[in-house]
């Protein structure tokens, strides 16, 4: 059983998020709620950059994201840590619709308390399913509290180009979307496109790099009836994870989970290190260059301060500035089981002498 299980399997018979009385008529309502599904690399969370950057001034905004591996790295890659009315939350682990919807109520619960939002953007997990997410999105008590607008897709479109298949539970969400988000389309030639469009849903289709798109060009879904004033929200919580504790600089926390998906068996491998530790930039770029993955990402601490690292297979690993944070966090996504013993040994070979 993964961590998230055990984390909030004690809350099964002492409380339930969707009885009524764990919810009162002092809540948010018809919050506009983006939900941006896609495969794995495709560029939501390129997407989801792209669209803070047009925040509006003074307008609250929450993200909350998915992640299949349990270390939690996407919302350290969106946070500038400058953003007061910006709120960003994790849900490491695997699909947000797992366990019943429980890691998601109580997260979505307690995120939105926190943050009491304009604007509410979801991420999935690329190895995630769309669609029993959206349905849950849509059900009580979601649907008063939310304003549900159509499914945002976001495909890679030089991948789809070079023959690339969808996995089932992507090309199965196709049909609900209301955008396709065509990324990585600077390389794609317009017969290469129209091939591409003739196998796709009739939708509205941007083609755009980086998820460039307009936040004015999001689909919408008009209002049932008019938003009331917000007040206290009393939405589904739980209590929140214990602080980490460290019993020294080499106590490295190491994660592993596969999982099961229509193409085969995914695998994520990550660590949580000490924020003391300080590893060498271009030997974190050798040590990825020598092993094999599908996704490495990371905020960690080198001799040029907080960085974040992101990179799809075969691609360069881009890098980016970030603030400093309570812990180093290192994770790839694989596509085959992996020596984590090994991968581990030479990881720590990355580290700075103190």
């Amino acid at each position: 059983m993964s961590t998230i299980c055990v984390r909030f399997a004690s809350l099964r018979s002492t409380w339930n998020p969707l009885h009524p009385a764990a919810m009162t008529n002092s809540m948010l309502r018809h919050i506009p709620t983006h939900l941006i599904a896609g495969p794995l690399g495709a560029g939501k969370t390129s997407l989801l950059r792209a669209l803070l950057a047009q925040r509006p001034a003074g307008e609250r905004w929450a993200v909350l994201v998915n992640e299949f591996g349990q270390v939690g790295l996407d919302a350290a890659l969106l946070d500038n840590g400058h953003e007061p009315d910006l709120t960003i939350s994790e849900i490491p682990g695997g699909c947000l619709c797992c366990i019943n919807g429980l890691p998601f109520q109580v997260g979505l619960g307690r995120l939105l308390r926190r943050a009491r939002p304009d604007r509410l953007f979801v991420e999935t997990s690329g190895l995630g399913h769309p669609r029993p997410l959206l349905r849950q999105l849509s059900e009580p008590p979601w649907d008063t509290v939310l304003q549900l607008h159509p499914l945002v897709m976001v495909l890679d479109a030089a991948a789809l180009a070079a023959g690339t298949k969808l996995a089932p539970s992507q090309a199965d969400a196709l049909e609900l979307a209301g955008m396709l988000v065509m990324n990585k389309a600077e390389t794609v030639s317009d017969p290469a496109r129209e091939r591409i469009t003739e196998t796709l849903p009739d939708v509205e289709t941007i083609w755009c790099s980086n998820g460039e798109v307009h936040l004015a060009s999001l689909p919408s879904q008009q209002e049932s009836e008019p938003p009331r004033e917000y007040a206290e929200a009393d939405l589904p919580t739980g209590a929140a994870p214990p602080a980490r504790l460290w019993r020294s600089t080499q106590d490295w926390q190491r994660h592993e989970q596969s999982f099961e998906q229509g193409t085969g068996t995914a695998f994520s491998l990550g660590w949580i290190v000490h924020p003391s530790v300080c590893f060498n930039r271009c030997a974190i770029e050798q040590w990825l260059a020598a092993a094999r993955w599908l996704r490495a990402k990371g905020a960690i601490r080198t001799e040029q301060g907080w960085q974040r690292f992101n990179a799809l297979q075969g691609g360069e690993v881009a890098w980016s500035f970030g603030t400093a944070r309570s812990d180093n966090r290192i994770e790839l996504i694989l596509s085959q089981r992996a020596d984590a013993g090994a991968l581990e040994a030479a990881l720590r070979k990355t580290v700075r002498a103190s």
